[in-house]
C-alpha cells in the first residue's frame, strides 16, 4: 500500500497538464496512463489548432512531448491503469489493474471518452493508420478544403460538424440510419437547407474504401430498398457519440445521464466528493479539444493544491 498527495488518473493533454501543475506545486504526482497513453489524442494524425505548434504537430508526437514537460518536474508517470476506486472516505483509495492500493490524498480524473465508431474493419485499418477516418470534424475538417467528405450520424452533434465541414469542403453526405434525424428541430432543418449537404435518410455504411493508404470512398446501402451504391470521398467522418471513461466512478461521483462527471461547483474541477476532481473529456462532453482538456487540467491541480493547503 502506497500513501501519496496527488493521484492522477489517465493522461492526455488534462491528466499531463495537471501533472505539470501538481509536480510544480511540489504536490509530487503519481500519473497512471490508463489503457490508451495520450488518449484520443493518439489517433489525430495532425494537430494544426494547438497554440504554440506554429507548423502544427502529430497527436503522438504532442503526446510525448507533454509527457516530458511532466517528467522533467519529477511527475512519477507510469504504465497500467486505475480499474477501482473507494471514495467513501477522506482518504481515496484506488487499485491499478494488478491489485496495488493507493491511499491518495487528492485524486484528478482525466480519464476522457472514447469516440463510438460503428467497428467496421475497413473503418479502423483506415483510422489507425491516418489515412481518412476521424470522430472529429472541428479537428480533422481544415485537411479535406475543396474535397467530398462523409459523415454518419443522426443526432445534433452530427448535424453540427456536417454544417461545420459544409463550410470547408465541395460536398457533404450525411448518412442516416433511420427514416429521420435525432436532432433537435433546429439543427435539423439547418443542414437541409445547405446547398452542399446531401442526406441520405435510411441508409447505413457497409464499407470505407480505399486504396490501402487513404480513403477513396464509402459503399453503403439502403435499408428501405436494399439498394447499394459507392460514394466517393476522401475523408469519412463518425459522429455517432462519445462515451466517457467514467464507470469505475460511477457509486461515488455524480455522473450525468449519459456518464459525465458533474462538476459539483461551476467554474471549478471540483466534484461532489472533496479531494476528487475532474479535468477533461470525463466532463467535457461539449468542447472536446485538446486545449480546453489542458485548461482544466491546470485548474484540477490548482484546486487540488488549494484543498491540500486548506487541509494542512
Amino acid at each position: 500500500m502506497e500513501k501519496i498527495e496527488c493521484l492522477i488518473i489517465g493522461s492526455g493533454p488534462a491528466g499531463y497538464t495537471a501533472a505539470i501543475y501538481a509536480a510544480r506545486a511540489d504536490m509530487k504526482p503519481v500519473l497512471y496512463q490508463g489503457m490508451q497513453p495520450g488518449g484520443q489524442l493518439t489517433t489525430t494524425n495532425e494537430v494544426e489548432n494547438f497554440p504554440g505548434y506554429p507548423d502544427g504537430i502529430t497527436g503522438p508526437a504532442m503526446m510525448v512531448e507533454l509527457e516530458a514537460q511532466a517528467k522533467r518536474f519529477d511527475s512519477d508517470i507510469r504504465f497500467g491503469f486505475i480499474n477501482k476506486v473507494d471514495f467513501s472516505g477522506d482518504l481515496h483509495k484506488c487499485w491499478t489493474e494488478d491489485g496495488h492500493e493507493i491511499h491518495a490524498e487528492t485524486v484528478i480524473i482525466s480519464t476522457g471518452a472514447s469516440a463510438k465508431y460503428l467497428g467496421l474493419e475497413s473503418e479502423q485499418k483506415y483510422l489507425s493508420n491516418g489515412g481518412g477516418v476521424s470522430a472529429c470534424a472541428v479537428c480533422d475538417g481544415f485537411f479535406y478544403r475543396g474535397q467530398e467528405v462523409v459523415i454518419v450520424g443522426a443526432g445534433d452533434s452530427a448535424c453540427e460538424e456536417a454544417h461545420y465541414l459544409s463550410k470547408l469542403c465541395a460536398k457533404v453526405t450525411m448518412l442516416v440510419r433511420k427514416e429521420e434525424f435525432r436532432a433537435s428541430k433546429i439543427m435539423s432543418d439547418r443542414v437541409k437547407k445547405v446547398h452542399n449537404i446531401e442526406i441520405l435518410f435510411s441508409t447505413e455504411t457497409l464499407e470505407v474504401l480505399g486504396d490501402g493508404d487513404v480513403v477513396t470512398g464509402v459503399r453503403a446501402i439502403n435499408t428501405a430498398t436494399k439498394e447499394e451504391k459507392t460514394i466517393p470521398c476522401t475523408g469519412f467522418f463518425v459522429a455517432i457519440g462519445h462515451q466517457p471513461n467514467t464507470d469505475i466512478f460511477k457509486d461515488y461521483l455524480h455522473l450525468d445521464e449519459t456518464g459525465y462527471i458533474k462538476y459539483e461547483e461551476p467554474g471549478t474541477s471540483k466534484t461532489n466528493v472533496p479531494g476528487v476532481f475532474v479535468a477533461g473529456d470525463a466532463a467535457d462532453k461539449t468542447y472536446r479539444q485538446a486545449i480546453t482538456a489542458a485548461g482544466t487540467g491546470c485548474m484540477a491541480a490548482l484546486d487540488a493544491e488549494r484543498y491540500l493547503a486548506a487541509k494542512h
